[in-house]
């Protein structure tokens, strides 16, 4: 294994070397004056979101609705029996997952090797690739990661047969001594995204496993929100389905080279039917060991004021509580055309636009300060650094002014910036949120 590996193995990056950081060019909006400041100084100094230097375009993140996630889903796994992966795609930021960690996560899950490589860099310990990996060259780090560390814990997909004979051929040319566990995946249906379509070739799967001494059988898993025209029955006939593959599975032995204090992993969950994946997990029967029933979803942590808004299952349970959006988008009016059209300095390059535009909530005075609803604003289009605004009969909106704006789809909205400001509700910034994408 190479040098650099045994480094990543042995000795992680810490958050703290994420403070010492210096402040430059590199990351949007900071202020000027704080160029060669460390972020843990910068962040000491507790500036004002809006007096403090700052420029715009500039993406706050709600210290307080952040908490409030965080803590909202660690008491709704512990209620419904549920371990808790989070998708760090989401935000890849170190700090949060740490956060999530302190929140009772069992483990954070990732989309391709190059973000296991960043959670790995950052010592997280169980790492849930809900993906398949028949990349070669990731297999021989990955065999060096699992070697190298006993504590290390991963999980990854597999969907058919030639997946896992590409598995097998990368890890015995890379001389891997531990097996990398393995859960079959059940697609959501045809047409859908990844995974096996039947039971009949989960089990040619399953087989091919069995095979190949260099992977290891751990459970099954998926993801409901691929299901065609997804309803609450559609969903929970697939999650039943799943449930079932796995019990079959354990009624034919499938899982026996699980060992001492080994659960089977059962694995579904993002951010739209987590309500379905509780209700379903919530059933399944007594199989021949505990099970780890594994929930993964991520955009949680932010949440949004749009898609997830919508979609969110505790507005199926509202008794369960709510999440927060955490986003806030800052933009400075640059252009004043027309009675009915405004412009700000914000575009594609610093909004999520997806899935719906940026929604205009809150205007703040260039003069004064003061704030105020964004009353007769919309945010219409987005070009690459302007946002376009139609504004109504009397909209209170002037060049200078201040528009603090809503996102949709915090994965979109977190890729766009490398150090985001976490700003409590009175502007000041506590800290700075680094992200790796």
């Amino acid at each position: 294994m190479a040098a650099a590996d045994e480094d990543v193995a042995t000795a992680p990056h810490t958050l703290g070397e994420l403070a010492a950081e210096r402040v430059d060019h590199r990351f949007k909006a900071l202020p000027p004056d704080a160029d060669g400041l460390t972020v843990a100084a910068l962040a000491a100094e507790r500036r004002n979101l809006f007096t403090g230097g700052f420029t715009t375009p500039v993406l706050a993140l709600s210290a307080e609705s952040v908490a409030h996630n965080l803590a909202l889903l660690e008491t709704y796994a512990e209620r419904h029996g549920l371990a808790f992966a989070p998708h760090g795609k989401t935000s890849m930021a170190p700090q949060l997952f740490a956060r999530q960690l302190e929140h009772g996560a069992w483990g954070i899950t990732a989309a391709v090797p190059h973000q296991v490589r960043v959670y790995r860099a950052y010592g997280i310990e169980r790492i849930f690739l809900a993906n398949e990996l028949v990349d070669a060259v990731a297999l021989r780090w990955l065999a060096g990661e699992l070697d190298s560390d006993p504590d290390f814990h991963f999980i990854c997909y597999v969907d058919s047969v030639r997946g896992v004979e590409l598995m097998d051929e990368a890890l015995r040319a890379a001389g891997a001594v531990r097996p990398v566990d393995v859960v079959v995946e059940l697609g959501a249906g045809e047409g859908a995204r990844t995974g096996a379509r039947t039971e009949a070739d989960c089990a040619a799967v399953a087989d091919a496993v069995a095979a190949a001494g260099t992977l290891r059988l751990v459970g099954v898993a998926g993801y409901e929100g691929e299901v065609p025209d997804a309803s609450a029955e559609r969903v929970r006939d697939w999650l039943h389905r799943l449930v079932r593959v796995a019990a079959d599975f354990d009624k034919a032995d499938r899982f026996a080279a699980l060992a001492g204090d080994d659960r089977i992993v059962i694995s579904a969950g993002g951010s739209a039917w987590f309500d379905a994946v509780a209700d379903v997990f919530a059933e399944i029967p007594d199989l021949t060991r505990p099970v780890c029933k594994l929930l993964r979803s991520g955009a949680y942590v932010s949440h949004d004021d749009g898609h997830y808004r919508h979609l969110t299952p505790f507005n199926r349970v509202p008794e369960e509580g709510a999440l927060q959006p955490a986003f806030r988008l800052w933009a400075q009016v640059v252009s004043r055309p027309s009675d009915e059209q405004a412009f700000v300095n914000a575009g594609k390059r610093d909004a999520a636009y997806d899935l719906d535009l940026p929604q205009a909530q809150v205007v703040r005075s260039g003069r004064d300060g003061s704030v105020r609803a964004a009353t007769g604003i919309t945010v219409t289009g987005l070009s690459d650094q302007h946002g376009w605004l139609r504004t109504e009969a009397g909209a209170e909106l002037e060049v200078g002014d201040w528009v603090g704006m809503g996102l949709s789809h915090p994965c979109t909205s977190f890729d766009k910036w490398q150090l985001i400001p976490l700003v409590e509700a009175d502007g000041t910034v506590t800290d700075y949120i680094r992200t790796f994408f």
